[in-house]
């Protein structure tokens, strides 16, 4: 299994547009092997002294901290799902509510399952 984590700021007026990208990418992603894709708007992200959610992603006071994953069965099945969506237009930072540029990714190998 690998997972694809991602952490960003979208704009509180932007929510809706999110929600729809967000669907865009959960069926892209399930067409391409996924076996989860979970988006979570922030509820409860405090600031933090040292780190934090807001501080990672530099959210501004008109933007709520997002946090996502897609579950895959293994690392060439994300990679190939990653390059693909790369080249879709649905995709692209021109398309998106949200600055890219504050986005927090990765893949992880899971150490336990609960």
């Amino acid at each position: 299994m690998y997972i694809n984590g991602m952490v960003c700021a979208v704009p509180t007026a932007n929510r809706e547009a999110y929600v729809a990208l967000a669907q865009n990418w959960a069926a892209f992603c399930k067409e391409s092997g996924a076996l989860q894709v979970m988006d979570c708007w922030g509820e409860d992200v405090p600031e933090g002294k040292l780190t934090s959610f807001p501080m990672a992603v530099q959210r501004k006071d008109d933007e709520t901290v997002v946090f996502s994953w897609v579950t895959w069965p293994d690392k060439a099945t994300s990679t190939k799902a990653m390059t693909a969506a790369m080249k879709d237009p649905r995709f692209s930072p021109a398309n998106s509510p949200m600055d890219g540029k504050r986005m927090i990714h990765g893949g992880f190998v899971p150490l336990s399952k609960g």
